[in-house]
């Protein structure tokens, strides 16, 4: 319950410990932190506080009303005054309507975005009531049903030739129009739930001369989805541009935005980026769901000494923690999870990011803005104006933005940013290539993490097979090593899309900054000798890693051999 607010309600009680034990308020805090499961929930189990008691906490703390019993005040007369697709999109039920104003039962009224919206589209004043989400969550299907809408049916409702429009001199007061028509308001709100509800993770909208396509990454692969007719392209990125609030004339350079909408009930973050192409503009979404994220260390799927090393690291009082990897490898999910392990309020965390991903409570998040002067470099040297304990670069482009972010280490602050290098040794011989001196990195660097995404098998579809001698030697493995132990694949089934995957897992690589290794960084050592010496010393290299949650049965030797 109330997944995404656990901060918010830890605050809330924290504030107000009346009737409240503060040490069990701190245990079960800790359990949330530790297994990733809401805190509301954690407090309900735990017999902390009584359903009825939280939610009438929820209420006063929001300045919302609350109503124990909800069963019975919905009427179909009240059911009448929003439509099924607000109902279903934001999450609400109305209890009480008048000529002026309208009280909404809501799934997640921490979302004040519900009373901005509605509150224009209904035109009255909007207030929200707290009671048991579930309830509500079975009323809106109840009284709303079940949109089973797909794109394709929408499509076949679609004239497309009602959209033809000569794409070069179309008007700013048409693009408008376009934009704002039914069809296109309803699809594209489809297509943004689809892709939520499948956990994609980025939309891209494709224009080509004769075709437009649509297609969704999950689990890092990308899927084709049902293709409108090429006469939508230009509406459907009009509506989009519209939403993120960009320029909807301007066609002939690279925008980005971002969305924030509400779909079933919850808030969802959409990152937009525009790119002018031969035959339009692209679009492509980036869905940023805070509630489908684990931003917890334990839930990262780290081995116990990977962990370990981390924790430790992120409560040291200075130095620099760098995690790396490829774009899209969760490096920076890794280091939100590391800040809000360490969020407490004796603790003065600032971060610098391009854009701003995840908003976390309790934390200055500033966006970087390289057009008006406000780089990573510049944003730190004002962080150290603001008397921070931890900075996060959310990462090391350039030789300004590595020294100052080891001038930060060495005046007593803790540094945590990424870099995009192939393994953990390869980021020591990054900086100094970046023109930072070897001493220096010596002096400040405390650990290195590097990190890969790779994809889970399916467990619906999973079955063994023995691998042919050519790819266990690909992956470096020996048939007498193995002998007869099964490895795993997936065969395809409904649940995984007829990938065989489903769900994705990290492996890593910990370098920590050792006396030795330090004394090779500072006679300049290359990346080989430094990958050999952490290895004698104990490291785990990527492909290592990967080759044990082959054998583990979690993915697949075709995986490991990919992305290591």
């Amino acid at each position: 319950m109330f997944e995404s607010h656990s901060q918010a309600i830890y605050e809330m009680l924290g504030a107000d410990l009346t009737g409240v034990d503060s040490e069990l308020l701190q245990n079960a805090h800790s359990e949330h932190q530790t297994t990733g499961k809401p805190l509301a929930d954690v407090l309900l189990d735990v017999g902390f506080l009584g359903l009825s008691e939280l939610l009438q906490r929820v209420a006063t703390h929001l300045g919302w009303e609350y109503l124990p019993a909800s069963e019975g005040v919905v009427t179909p007369e009240l059911t009448a005054a929003i439509t099924p697709e607000m109902a279903r999109n934001y999450g609400v039920v109305p209890c009480f309507v008048d000529a002026r104003r309208i009280d909404l039962l809501a799934i997640d009224p921490f979302n004040h975005q519900i009373v901005d919206d509605l509150s224009f589209s209904l035109g009255l004043e909007v207030r929200l009531v707290v009671t048991d989400p579930s309830i509500v969550t079975a009323l809106v299907k109840q009284h709303y049903g079940e949109d089973k809408t797909s794109l394709a049916d929408l499509l076949r409702e679609i004239e497309p030739d009602s959209f033809a429009a000569n794409e070069s001199d179309i008007s700013v007061t048409d693009l408008e129009s376009l934009a704002g028509q039914t069809p296109i308001i309803r699809f594209v709100n489809l297509v943004l739930a689809q892709a939520i509800r499948d956990q994609a993770s980025d939309i891209h909208f494709e224009p080509f001369e004769h075709e437009f396509k649509i297609r969704y990454r999950i689990d890092g692969a990308l899927y084709d989805m049902t293709p409108p007719p090429r006469q939508l392209a230009l509406p459907i990125a009009s509506r989009i541009k519209v939403l993120a609030n960009l320029n909807i004339a301007e066609r002939r350079i690279a925008q980005d935005g971002r969305i924030k909408i509400t779909l079933a009930g919850r808030a969802v973050d959409l990152r937009v980026s525009t790119l002018p192409t031969q035959f339009g503009e692209s679009v492509v979404l980036r869905v940023l769901d805070q509630s489908a994220v684990q931003l917890d260390l334990a839930q990262l799927g780290m081995p116990e000494n990977v962990m370990v090393g981390v924790a430790e690291i992120i409560q040291r009082p200075n130095g620099i923690f760098i995690v790396t990897g490829p774009t899209g490898s969760g490096k920076t999910t890794t280091l939100y999870s590391g800040l809000r392990a360490i969020n407490t309020t004796e603790v003065k965390i600032l971060t610098a990011e391009d854009p701003v991903e995840y908003e976390i409570d309790g934390i200055m998040q500033v966006p970087v803005n390289a057009q008006i002067g406000l780089t990573f470099a510049a944003a730190l040297r004002s962080f150290l104006r603001q008397d921070p304990d931890v900075i996060m670069v959310g990462e090391i482009r350039d030789l300004e933005t590595a020294q100052v972010s080891i001038q930060a280490s060495l005046t007593g602050h803790l540094v945590l940013s990424t870099l995009h290098t192939n393994d953990a040794t390869g980021a020591v011989t990054r900086l100094i290539d970046m023109g930072v001196e070897p001493f220096l990195i010596a002096s400040t660097l405390e650990a290195v993490l590097a990190q890969r995404l790779v994809r889970r098998i399916c467990p619906q579809c999973r079955s063994a097979y023995q691998p042919d001698d050519d790819l266990l030697h690909q992956a470096g493995i020996e048939r007498h090593l193995v002998g007869n132990r099964p490895f795993y694949r997936g065969n395809g089934c409904s649940h995984c899309h007829h990938t065989g995957y489903l769900g994705r897992r990290g492996i890593f690589e910990w370098l920590r900054m050792t006396e030795p290794i330090r004394e090779l960084v500072l006679l300049r050592a290359p990346t080989l000798q430094l990958r050999q010496k952490a290895i004698a010393l104990g490291m785990r290299t990527l492909r290592d890693a990967g080759l044990c949650a082959v054998l583990d049965g979690d993915t697949t030797l075709e995986e490991i051999l990919k992305y290591t």
